[in-house]
């Protein structure tokens, strides 16, 4: 493919970024259930810090850790203030400054409490009664089999209990269930506690502003939604590629897998985000309304559509990655799948026949998260192409991650007398014309949460239909246990991906490509 043209030159990155006129949050106490967790240091603190540097902090704001780890408050804070420090180090991370802004840093840290108890235990809760005034959000940074015992508690010690003209709330991790039928269960004792506008049920791709971009994009330009049709795409590929292995994370990836870590929710989400019908307006329960809508057109997914693979040994990024089944806390003879690629099925006038791929993985060459869109080709072939192969199809790419823009691709006339076609590509990026930030994407997130804004969280019935989606794919892997099929680290994936969409006559746009 020739060199790549691109509209980088014309941005102006010396443009001032308008202020977004949004208020400081309410007064709020938020408890952070995991005080101790990675959660909370990577993510949750640093996204505080940055709205907190944003002015989107009210100085009546405090957050209480809780955790049942021996340590006082001075301890917590040294832990939160090393890894912030360690933060700035980190030139390529998500989070990163130069210098931590010490005004900033020491307001939050002033308004920092910690009490070690047990947080499914009702009586031991009802401590952190001194410690709320009126509004309170609890942040569930815990692992999935606690969020249930400790909605319970929390119920039982009477904290969620709302006073009049505030608000008490709960904010939910994934994974929300292993399946549909667990899922249900959760959701039916969660709801048993408190209402369902209380629950905040937190999906951090929805953090990120590229996935929200993708409504900006779609709804805010006249440009391409005319296009957003079956009439004029083939097909649509959602890639979210890691390289990273399981690490650590063994135990917990043995029981949950590639499917269920990544598909009902964040590619899920994603999918709603490139194929929902514009909503009545930007009202939460409007735009979650349209995303339930698309996720009951999904047919069920066949499991024959379905691939799953599992790594071995290899070498990423030059590095040597061992066998997931020699990773700790997974089995020998392990079936745990750590990548999956499906074919999707929308029965609805927008998508009828027109198949959406998606794909997961670890240990792949690349890390990339992605939308391709892939439009049909021109009823007739009038231009040669510059090489021996037709030119592809003209493209629009959402990148999410390590990129963040848009990428459209297009035949554009090769220099030169003869009329020949080569692909050409225009890029948005977001460093061009706005400046760099630090974001973790769970500043909007907890900047919603704690305004009440549910227009980037999850409901219970979006919960519930997607993994419907997937179950008979589930139920015929708990009832054959079948291996995956295997493939090297560092590559990426296993071959029948490929096959997966040559059967259609399509190939997959390749992870290693510069973004």
């Amino acid at each position: 493919m020739a060199t790549a043209r691109t509209i980088s030159s014309l941005a102006r990155t010396d443009r001032p970024v308008a202020p977004s006129g949004r208020k400081p949050a309410p007064d709020c106490t938020l408890v952070i259930f995991g005080a101790h967790g990675d959660l909370t240091k990577r993510l949750l603190t640093p996204a505080l810090y940055d709205l907190k540097v944003a002015g989107l902090l009210s100085d009546g704001f405090r957050i209480v850790g809780v955790d049942m780890a021996d340590d006082t408050l001075e301890g917590w804070i040294e832990g939160l203030t090393e890894m912030m420090e360690a933060f700035t180090k980190d030139a390529a991370g998500e989070f990163y400054t130069p210098s931590l802004n010490e005004e900033a840093w020491t307001w939050l840290k002033e308004r920092l409490s910690y009490e070690r108890l047990d947080f499914t235990n009702p009586d031991e809760l009802k401590k952190l009664s001194a410690h709320i005034d009126s509004n309170a959000v609890f942040y569930l940074a815990i692992p999935s089999r606690f969020f249930a015992p400790a909605v319970d508690a929390l119920g039982a010690s009477g904290l969620t209990k709302e006073p009049e003209g505030g608000f008490r709330r709960i904010a939910i991790e994934k994974p929300f269930g292993t399946d549909l039928q667990s899922a249900q269960e959760l959701n039916r004792r969660i709801l048993d506690v408190v209402k369902e506008q209380q629950i905040f049920r937190i999906d951090h791709f929805l953090g990120k502003e590229t996935v929200q971009n993708i409504l900006a994009m779609r709804f805010g330009n006249v440009l391409f939604e005319p296009l957003w049709h079956r009439d004029y795409i083939d097909n649509v590929q959602i890639t979210a590629a890691e390289t990273v292995n399981v690490e650590s994370r063994g135990s917990f990836y043995e029981g949950t897998g590639a499917l269920r870590d990544m598909v009902p929710n964040h590619l899920f989400q994603m999918l709603a985000m490139v194929a929902m019908e514009p909503p009545a307006s930007f009202a939460a329960e409007k735009v979650r309304t349209s995303k339930q809508t698309l996720f009951e057109s999904i047919l069920p997914v066949k499991p024959e559509d379905v691939v799953r693979g599992q790594y071995t040994k290899g070498e990423v990024k030059g590095k040597s990655v061992p066998s997931y089944r020699d990773a700790d806390g997974v089995a020998s003879d392990s079936v745990t799948e750590t990548y999956v690629a499906m074919k999707l099925e929308i029965q609805n006038w927008r998508w009828a026949g027109v198949p959406f791929y998606l794909r997961t993985g670890k240990a792949l060459s690349n890390r990339r998260t992605e939308i391709v869109v892939e439009f049909r080709r021109p009823p007739l072939t009038l231009f040669p192409s510059a090489d021996t192969h037709a030119p592809p199809p003209n493209r629009i790419v959402l990148n999410v991650q390590p990129t963040q823009g848009v990428t459209l691709c297009f035949a554009a006339k090769k220099p030169g007398p003869e009329m020949r076609l080569s692909d050409v590509e225009a890029r948005f990026r977001y460093p061009d014309f706005f400046n760099r930030e630090p974001n973790v994407g769970y500043e909007t997130l907890l900047y919603d949460c704690l305004c009440g804004d549910a227009t980037l969280f999850q409901r219970a019935d979006n919960i519930d239909v997607a993994w419907s989606s997937v179950e008979p794919v589930l139920e015929s892997w708990r009832s054959e246990k079948t291996a995956p099929e295997l493939y090297e680290a560092g590559t990426a994936g296993p071959a029948g991906a490929d096959e997966l969409l040559a059967r259609d006559g399509r190939e997959w746009s390749p992870i290693d490509q510069k973004s």
